[in-house]
């Protein structure tokens, strides 16, 4: 596990949950400057974190009528 900044620390505390967790679904719901925003940091930051954790953010294009799954592997 990545060692967290200060600033990680009270993002996770203010949220009572795990970055781990909390960024994707976030990045996932909003996009990287909404999320960024919302936690009060910068698009850079927001992605060094990403970095940092090990999170990865893919685009992915769609054709019509193509659907994506996301399997987690345990």
């Amino acid at each position: 596990m990545a060692r967290k900044t200060k600033l990680m620390k009270r993002v996770e505390d203010a949220y009572q949950r795990d970055l781990e967790k909390l960024l994707p679904e976030k990045v996932n719901e909003l996009g990287l400057s909404e999320t960024a925003a919302e936690l009060g940091v910068s698009k850079a930051t927001l992605g060094y974190w990403l970095l940092k954790l090990g999170i990865e953010v893919r685009r992915v294009a769609l054709a019509p009528g193509e659907t994506l799954e996301v399997k987690r592997v345990s």
